[in-house]
This record gives C-alpha cells, sequence and structure tokens, in this order.
C-alpha cells in the first residue's frame, strides 16, 4: 500500500473518515493521495465492501465499537483533533450516533464536515436508497445517451471531460492552494483526462482484484444483463432505473413489482438471470414510467424514473432541494454544488 506523501500539498490536514463504500474511500484517497493525514474509523465486524488496496492507499485506520461510550468518546477525540471529517451515511445517522455536525459546533467551530449521500441531505428522497444508476437517471443526464431500440445508458462527456477532468483539476487547484497557504509557493496542477479517468476506476480495480468484477458482461451485473441493475422500458415507451443490489433492497423490488415466487436468495445465480430478466422487463411494460414512480419512487427498492433534461428541474425532489436554477431568458439549469452551511 503506497504511503501518505510527506511532501504532498495536503500535508498538515488532518482528516476523519468513516468507514463506508464508494465515494467517501474515493474521496479519503485522493485527499490522503495528497499528503492529508487521513484517519478511517471502522465498526467492529463492519462489512467492508470496496476491497483492495487502491481506496485504502495512504490511510490508516483505528476501529472502535460506535455503541460504547468509550468508543463514542474516542471518536469524539479524534474529531476534535481533526481538520475535517467525511462520511456517507444516510442522513441523520452520525447525528443519532452523537456525532453529527452541530454536536461540534461549539467545541470545534473551524470543524468542515463533508458529507456525501446520493440523494443529498435534504428533500423527499433522503431516506430512499439508491445507487449511481438512479442518481444519474433522476438529473435528466441519462436520457441524452439512449439509442433506438435500447435502454438508456450511462452519458458520454460525464467521465471523461467531467469527471476526469473538471472534477479532478478542481480538486488540483484546492491542493495546490493549501499548499501556497503554508509555503508561499505555487504549483502546476496537471489534470490530464487519462489518468483521472483511470482514477476514477479504482474501486472496478478494487472490485477485480477481489474477483467481484467479471469481465463478460453476461456475467456482470453493472453491464445490463442481470433483472436488477439496469433500465427497462415501460408501457409508454419511457424508461426506469432499477438498482437493487443489497439483498434487502433486492427482496424489495421483488415484492414490489409482484414477483413473489422469485427466490431472493438467489439473487446472484447468473443462470437464472435471462429468464428473471425477461419476467421483470414485461411486468414493466405493463405500466407507464409515472405509474412505476407512483409506487415505487421513495421506497428502499432502489428506483428512479428516467427523466428528460427538461423534466428534471421540475422533479419534486429537484424543486425541493433548488437543484436547479433558471437563467435570465427563463432557461433551466443546475444550482451550484455541493452547498455549504454553517455547523
Amino acid at each position: 500500500m503506497q504511503a501518505t506523501s510527506p511532501a504532498g500539498p495536503l500535508q498538515g490536514l488532518r482528516v476523519i473518515e468513516m468507514a463506508g463504500i464508494g465515494p467517501c474511500p474515493m474521496a479519503g484517497m485522493l485527499l490522503a493521495d495528497h499528503g492529508a493525514d487521513v484517519l478511517v474509523i471502522e465498526r467492529p465486524g463492519g462489512q467492508v465492501l470496496d476491497v483492495g488496496t487502491a481506496l485504502d492507499r495512504g490511510k490508516r485506520r483505528a476501529c472502535l465499537d460506535l455503541k460504547t461510550p468509550d468508543g463514542l468518546a474516542e471518536a469524539r477525540r479524534l474529531i476534535e483533533e481533526a481538520d475535517a471529517v467525511i462520511e456517507g451515511f444516510r442522513p441523520g445517522v452520525m447525528e443519532r450516533l452523537g456525532l453529527g455536525p452541530k454536536q461540534f459546533a461549539t467545541c470545534h467551530p473551524r470543524l468542515v464536515y463533508g458529507r456525501v449521500t446520493g440523494w443529498g441531505q435534504t428533500g423527499p428522497l433522503a431516506q430512499a436508497a439508491g445507487h449511481d444508476i438512479n442518481y444519474v437517471a433522476l438529473t435528466g443526464v441519462m436520457s441524452v445517451a439512449s439509442r433506438a431500440g435500447a435502454a438508456p445508458s450511462i452519458p458520454a462527456t460525464l467521465i471523461g471531460d467531467m469527471g476526469g477532468g473538471a472534477m479532478l483539476l478542481a480538486f488540483g487547484l484546492m491542493a495546490a492552494l493549501w499548499d501556497a497557504q503554508r509555503t508561499g509557493r505555487g504549483r502546476v496542477v496537471d489534470a490530464a483526462m487519462v489518468d483521472g479517468v483511470g482514477l476514477m476506476s479504482s474501486l472496478l480495480h478494487s472490485m477485480r482484484a477481489a474477483g467481484r468484477f467479471a469481465e463478460a458482461p453476461a456475467d456482470n451485473f453493472f453491464l445490463h444483463s442481470s433483472p436488477f441493475y439496469d433500465c427497462f422500458e415501460c408501457a409508454d415507451g419511457r424508461h426506469v432505473s432499477l438498482g437493487a443490489l443489497e439483498p434487502q433492497f433486492y427482496a424489495e423490488l421483488l415484492q414490489r413489482l409482484g414477483l413473489a415466487d422469485v427466490d431472493p436468495a438467489a439473487q446472484h445465480d447468473r443462470r437464472q438471470w435471462p429468464a428473471l430478466r425477461a419476467r421483470v422487463a414485461s411486468r414493466i411494460r405493463e405500466k407507464t414510467r409515472d405509474e412505476w414512480a407512483a409506487l415505487m419512487e421513495g421506497s428502499n427498492a432502489c428506483f428512479a424514473p428516467v427523466l428528460t433534461l427538461a423534466e428534471a428541474p421540475l422533479h419534486p425532489h429537484a424543486q425541493s432541494r433548488g437543484a436547479f436554477v433558471k437563467t435570465a431568458d427563463g432557461h433551466w439549469q443546475p444550482a451550484a454544488a455541493p452547498r455549504f452551511e454553517p455547523l
């Protein structure tokens, strides 16, 4: 595992990462890569899903039982000594633990508290389960990647241009600014998109190294072969996204689709996928997109309608969060993100 670089521009930055999956470990890795001291707080017996070293490089780890007074006290002490916290739980989880941002507003007013979730901290979907495919669907972006006779898929430009280029450039700039503040010296930020896209595939490399990312599309639920992670056409020709990866979410999806005869425990039996996928597709075609949304949206079935760019700003979740703003000429555009609020 690569050690934290002592010469990195974020040297001296202390970050507490609450162990989780996906974007939070990725963010922690980015910080550690550039010299930050990232300490991951794990729970005893917690399920580690992001296996492999790619997302763990440069980090330290501490195992604390947050259900005990001693464990909570130690977590509070570590946070009070840090510059920032990053976490990716559902809204309210850290507050119920007694480790939410308001709990540190008085004792540690300079604390930066980073929260990454799928739906955001507020809005009618804030407590609903979901995954990447659902979040991309609801923004309206997925609709621009449609092909005749095929369901939408993840769109072009976001991964290379925006993710590998713009987002990594923004991070590089902030890292260099931090260093310049300490040293009085600037840096050149070389944010090559090819480097950025490779970096964003760290989770896939971790999964592949652990034997959890099959090369053959027919064996990989991410690659449009499973009945529980894809977009499906509805009665009106529109589409919905399903992303029920976890067993409990898959069981709820089957229940809401009226497929009570399907054994949830056989979710990853790939031999059953073709026949079950056909059944799911047939069931989805029985109702319109909006009828399915009325039945499933906001549940733990990991569901979202695939919206067009015109529809996305009008969705209740987007309206509640002010996720889009109107330009002077009356056109919608995405609002600034992320959001900053006082502790």
